[in-house]
């Protein structure tokens, strides 16, 4: 049975198009090379989601042939940093691959997945036309959009995002609109590819880099005894010329910085993200070097110290662990001595390496007895007030506490 819509790709980005999609009443297919069944944790999707999806047409499905059949394939394939920090597009080749064979003409063909500026054109383009014999831009549709997904945001869906749109040629970038504004109040076109691809960087390093200096600040105003999160109040009351970020334990989420600067030819790096990056990363260590520093106040030593953390997914109140810091924070623990022990209503089994850490049953007896507990990510149904008063030692990473129940990152 024909399809409007192929998404190829059902991970984080994949999935909630394919919502998207079945809500407009789009006949929607989902293929994933990796395997036919989607991941809801990581897309913020729950299995009742997916159920109602499945009952309102959605299918997916196994034979790449099925790709074939469709006027729109939006690839959201995943591109994870590989070990040189650039995009690692091993999976987007193989979506490529498999949709190229099966490329019809007039088909609109539009990647979502996070790049470098450059790999619409030059990485996926040549796969499309070298296994379909068609011609980008003349035969079939070639665009990138942005994904702007936020898992759990529940003030920003599709419908009220406004969706980026370049194409290769003018006539893909119209194609590529209508199809996104089925979905979306407004569509918004770039230039061209590179233009809509450099959204992505630019909007994903805004975030890392503006994450990175309140990260700073909280370690400067720290050693001075200042309240940050006090600071943070207060000027995010001024209306221009500031936007509130706030410190943490480190930067989860599939959103990996983004630098273009190491693609040929310019050489060039964005040398503000790689600061960003470094800045970042030392999080996890500031917080462990908080806990040991706390528990020596108080006269006890890490080695041997029972440490309870908090929640360990990226984001609140999802189970997604991508990115987390967590599990480098429950390993220097571990390497420090600490007997570590979580609680996370959304992970029910959690491993750092092939460690399993003991997941605490009871929330407030194992903060009770725990000589250290730090919270790692604010789920709303941690009554912070109540576990500052249980809790013999709390540390709070996100500044969710109110002010004087816990010790503040």
């Amino acid at each position: 049975m024909p399809a409007d819509l192929a998404v190829v790709g059902l991970g984080h980005l994949g999935l909630p198009l394919a919502q998207a999609a079945v809500a407009a009443r789009i006949e929607t297919i989902g293929y994933d090379p990796g395997g036919p069944h989607p991941a809801e944790p990581a897309a913020g999707i729950t299995a009742a989601e997916i159920r109602r999806m499945l009952s309102a047409g959605f299918r997916t499905v196994d034979d790449p042939a099925e790709l074939g059949r469709v006027r729109t394939a939006v690839v959201c394939a995943p591109t994870p940093p590989g070990p040189d920090g650039t995009p690692d597009l091993t999976a987007l080749g193989d979506a490529a691959r498999a949709l190229a064979s099966r490329l019809r003409p007039h088909t609109t063909v539009i990647l979502e997945s996070a790049v470098q500026p450059g790999t619409t054109e030059e990485f996926l383009r040549p796969l499309l036309e070298e296994g379909s014999g068609l011609r980008a831009g003349r035969d079939f549709h070639l665009a990138y959009s942005p994904s702007r997904t936020d898992p759990g945001n529940r003030d920003h869906g599709y419908a009220n995002t406004p969706k980026v749109i370049g194409g290769l040629t003018p006539a893909c970038t119209e194609s590529a609109a209508a199809f996104y504004s089925r979905l979306t109040d407004k569509v918004v076109r770039a230039r061209g590819l590179r233009e809509a691809e450099t959204v992505k960087v630019l909007e994903t390093n805004f975030r890392h880099v503006n994450i990175a200096l309140v990260n700073e600040m909280a370690v400067l105003c720290h050693g001075l005894g200042i309240d940050l999160w006090d600071v943070i109040r207060c000027a995010e009351t001024k209306p221009f010329g500031f936007q509130a970020f706030r410190p943490g334990p480190g930067v989860g989420g599939h959103g990996v910085a983004l630098d273009p600067g190491v693609l040929p030819p310019t050489g060039r790096t964005l040398r503000m993200v790689g600061l960003a990056q470094d800045i970042n990363t030392r999080m996890p260590q500031y917080v462990i070097q908080r806990c040991a520093t706390l528990l020596n106040e108080h006269g006890k030593s890490a080695r041997g110290a029972r440490v309870l953390l908090l929640g360990v997914t990226y984001k609140p109140d999802l189970a997604d662990l991508q990115g987390s810091p967590a599990p480098e924070i429950a390993r220097r623990l571990m390497d420090m001595g600490a007997a570590v022990s979580y609680h996370d209503p959304h992970v029910p089994d959690w491993r750092v390496g092939q460690v399993p850490v003991p997941r605490a049953d009871s929330l407030y007896e194992a903060a009770a007895r725990a000589d250290l507990t730090v919270l790692l990510q604010h789920h709303r149904t941690y009554d912070l007030q109540g576990l500052a008063v249980k809790a013999q030692l709390l540390l709070d990473t996100r500044g969710a506490t109110p002010a004087g129940a816990a010790h503040r990152l």
